[in-house]
């Protein structure tokens, strides 16, 4: 008699702390740049040694988590792009010193909606030597709390200032 109270006791318990399907979150988060102050864009150029503006509206419909963003040469053409704007590429070439740039960001807990305004300065240089300018791709990924991710593929143009 005890183990069937006990039972009951426990599978109550166990079904009051599940989640509802209303509750579960199903649903990955959003990327946009369909707004005035976006940046990068698609086909943008950013200029090494300049602090590069990101601004980008995150969105999702429980919680947002965390972003990062993966900066790297796209000289021999190959693609990330979830936008549908082609951009001119210059020829196929070997990287010699491009620049490779990851990092992650957090974002304040509880929030549904965040607009970065994350500044990232390009180097120049590594050890002495210029990086390669020319194509690359701008990668973001973005997760939510529940561990659900959208990405947003640009491809941009990495330049040295002329001045």
């Amino acid at each position: 008699m005890k183990k069937t109270i006990l039972f009951s006791i426990l599978s109550l318990l166990l079904w009051s702390c599940k989640k509802t399907d209303s509750e579960t979150d199903t649903q990955k988060p959003v990327i946009s740049i369909a707004f005035a102050e976006a940046n990068p864009i698609q086909c943008d150029t950013a200029y090494f040694g300049d602090t590069l503006w990101i601004h980008l509206d995150f969105g999702d419909n429980v919680e947002l988590g965390s972003y990062n963003i993966d900066m790297h040469h796209n000289f021999d053409h190959h693609s990330h792009s979830t936008q549908v704007q082609s951009c001119e590429l210059a020829p196929i070439k070997n990287a010699v010193n491009p620049l490779v740039y990851i990092s992650s960001f957090s974002i304040p807990n509880g929030l549904k909606q965040y607009r970065t305004h994350q500044a990232i300065v390009i180097p120049s240089q590594k050890n002495g030597v210029p990086y390669d300018e020319g194509d690359y791709h701008f990668f973001v990924s973005l997760t939510d709390a529940e561990g659900w991710s959208a990405q947003l593929g640009l491809s941009i143009k990495l330049l040295h200032s002329a001045f």
